[in-house]
C-alpha cells in the first residue's frame, strides 16, 4: 500500500479551500478557523483513545482514520501537504527516539 491516498486526500482537500462552505463538510472547516480544527483534532484524537481502551481494534482504524483525515485538514490549513510530514519522518529514520528528542529539546534551548 502506498501512501497516495494520502496525496489524494490532500488533493482534494486544497481544492476544498476555494468551495462553498454550504456544500463541503472541508471547506465549512476550513472556513471556520483554526481553533473549530483544532478541536476536531482534539475530538478525534480522544475517540482514538477511547476505542484503543475498549480494545477495538475495527473502531481503532476507523477513528484513526477520522484523526489522520482533520490532520491532512489542519496541513492544508497551514499550507502543509503530506508530503511535508513523510519527509519528516524519513528523517528521523533510523534515529533513536531518544537521540531526537534530544536533538529537539537542545534545539528549543538554543532559540530561547
Amino acid at each position: 500500500m502506498q501512501p497516495t491516498i494520502l496525496h489524494r486526500l490532500a488533493e482534494i482537500i486544497e481544492t476544498r479551500k476555494h468551495t462553498d462552505a454550504d456544500s463541503s463538510y472541508v471547506a465549512k472547516l476550513l472556513h471556520s478557523g483554526h481553533d473549530k480544527i483544532l478541536k476536531k483534532i482534539a475530538e478525534e484524537s480522544a475517540e482514538t483513545l477511547m476505542a484503543s481502551k475498549d480494545g477495538d481494534a475495527q473502531h481503532v482504524v476507523r477513528e484513526t482514520a477520522d484523526l489522520w483525515f482533520h490532520c491532512l485538514i489542519l496541513l492544508a490549513y497551514h499550507g502543509l501537504t503530506p508530503a511535508d510530514v513523510l519527509q519528516e519522518l524519513e528523517r528521523r529514520e533510523g534515529v533513536s527516539g531518544i537521540v531526537e528528542k534530544a536533538s529537539r529539546d537542545a534545539g528549543e534551548k538554543g532559540q530561547t
